[in-house]
């Protein structure tokens, strides 16, 4: 299966976490624009650059000309990250995990999670922001847990509605509209937890560094 990387223009990971992702089956780093100026900091080679342009470096460009394969794309009803997208649906990969989509613009963010609702039947896809593993999921559930690990759950609106089995506050289908509940800092009991949910699509935040170090991505 072939899976990717979108490192965007926000706040820049860790290199160990592109690091571990390309060693775990992530063999394409794709740079969303601006995102390529990231990667020059933190001292990575993306094997693409995408985007209009309006946020990388000249500098960074010139530096990159010879090491990635750069593509302008000057289409303005898309973003970046949605540019790069579309190039990774055309060209058959089936998962790609986002980075560099979270940082000091809120509105960038907002829209970054709003790209994982927009794509959600299009390409399975999560994010690593920081400690912080969002996966956007549906239907019947399983996870593979920790012990006490934290697991928060939002949803968006009252006709989705959730049910939950070994959390240590459980969800009995009920719905968590965005703005008037959630399951913040919920907690799984053992190493699975299930999830049946109707009517929608939830959002799941875990941590990264547990979840890297007991081998659950």
């Amino acid at each position: 299966m072939k899976k990717s990387i979108i490192l965007a223009n926000g706040k820049a990971p860790r290199k160990s976490v592109i690091n571990y992702l390309r060693n775990n089956g992530y063999s394409t780093l794709i740079c969303a624009d601006g995102g390529a100026n990231s990667a020059k900091q933190i001292g990575i080679v993306p094997d693409y650059i995408i985007g209009d342009f309006d946020s990388a470096l000249p500098s960074t460009l010139k530096f990159y000309k010879n090491k990635a394969k750069i593509i302008r794309l000057k289409d303005q009803n898309s973003t970046d990250v949605e540019k790069c997208l579309n190039f990774l649906i055309k060209n058959n990969y089936k998962e790609v995990t986002l980075t560099g989509v979270t940082g000091n613009r809120l509105d960038h963010t907002f829209c970054n999670l709003g790209i994982v609702l927009k794509y959600f039947t299009k390409i399975n896809l999560n994010i690593i922001a920081e400690n912080s593993y969002l996966k956007a999921y549906t239907g019947k559930v399983v996870l593979e847990t920790v012990p006490r690990e934290t697991i928060s759950i939002y949803g968006f609106d009252s006709k989705t509605k959730i049910k939950s089995e070994g959390l240590k506050y459980p969800l009995q289908n009920i719905s968590l509209p965005f703005g008037k509940k959630e399951s913040t800092s919920n907690v799984a009991l053992s190493k699975e937890i299930k999830l049946t949910v109707k009517g929608g699509i939830i959002f799941i935040i875990r941590d990264y560094n547990l979840m890297k170090k007991n081998g659950l991505l």
